[in-house]
């Protein structure tokens, strides 16, 4: 697992994305906005070369952390974050 990753956060009017850089090469969690108190997550994209580094769960943490101190919910549409989702149980608080 990658813990001493920096993960920004793009925030724009519709949506965003959450992204990260690993040997060159960049990851992201793309979401979009339903209203003020809810975001989509719509797609988690790592690239194949840092791929199973835990690079996508670090982006997934990072977003349920923003989530939980910024007061939104978060709907699970990509399957890798409904997964993880499904794998943590304490993140149902968060869960839209």
């Amino acid at each position: 697992m990658k813990t001493d990753l920096t993960i920004t956060k793009e925030d724009r009017d519709t949506g965003g994305r959450y992204v990260t850089t690993l040997d060159g090469h960049e990851a992201e969690l793309t979401f979009s906005k339903n209203g003020s108190t809810a975001v989509i997550a719509d797609h988690t994209g790592v690239p194949e070369a840092i791929g199973g580094q835990g690079v996508g769960t670090a982006l997934v943490e990072a977003m349920v952390k923003d989530a939980r101190e910024n007061g939104f919910k978060i709907v699970p549409l990509c399957p890798f974050v409904a997964a993880l989702f499904e794998r943590n149980p304490d993140w149902a608080d968060q869960k839209a």
